[in-house]
């Protein structure tokens, strides 16, 4: 796992020869060893695709590719950071909520309406996160934003999971989401997201929560 927790706020990531990693612009504290720096215009593995569908959902999240040999400390912002590990899975991320992954991981981008219907749209307009999200498949790590920590909850068949679409930080495994209204359609004119809104997470997996609704 090339991703070390120092402190809820840090990580540390050992760069080697012949590997790489992404991270967000301006995610890194300090480095030792000898690191490289590369804007990276294509958005990781995701190609054009990608960054056309960050640029249409306006998530346009800068990438870096870090190569070389050394160690790199990095955080954003005084956010709490969590690390993912993927085992061949794919990982639902939103763009900005990235701040470091492996390089051996495919990136690409889904249209949240591919899953959640016209519904899924809405909650990217109501929640402001953008009407696509980010995927990141196969084996390796991911370090991920959020405000006040973030929880890991198990999805399983028989219990769907229910998130307030601000509070969402990603999710894995074999799972459908559908946002759903507590309120009626007149009862939420001019209200946000929280408990008007209920994104419904179904089938096996696990979601990540973050402790606060404040976005990135």
């Amino acid at each position: 796992m090339p991703f070390r927790e120092i402190n809820s706020k840090m990580i540390e990531a050992t760069v080697r020869p012949g590997t790489k990693i992404f991270s967000q612009r301006g995610a890194m504290l300090a480095y030792q060893g000898e690191v490289s720096f590369t804007p990276n215009l294509q958005g990781g593995q995701g190609g054009l695709a990608s960054m056309i569908g960050r640029r249409v959902a306006g998530e346009a999240t800068p990438l870096m590719t870090v190569g070389g040999s050394g160690t790199v400390l990095f955080g954003h912002g005084g956010h709490h950071i969590q690390v993912i590990d993927l085992s061949g899975d794919t990982l639902f991320v939103e763009a900005d909520r990235l701040l470091a992954f492996d390089g051996t991981l495919q990136q690409g981008t889904m249209f949240l309406g591919s899953q959640g219907g016209v519904m899924g749209m809405v909650r990217g307009q109501v929640s402001g996160q953008g009407l696509f999200t980010t995927t990141l498949k196969g084996h390796g790590a991911v370090a991920v934003m959020a405000h006040g920590g973030v929880i890991e909850v198990p999805i399983t068949p028989q219990r769907p999971v229910h998130v307030d679409p601000q509070a969402y930080v990603a999710h894995h495994g074999d799972v459908r989401n559908k946002l759903s209204t507590a309120l009626g359609w007149r009862d939420m004119v001019g209200r946000g997201s929280g408990e008007a809104f209920q994104l419904e997470l179904s089938g096996t997996g696990a979601v990540y929560v973050q402790a606060s609704e404040e976005k990135l």
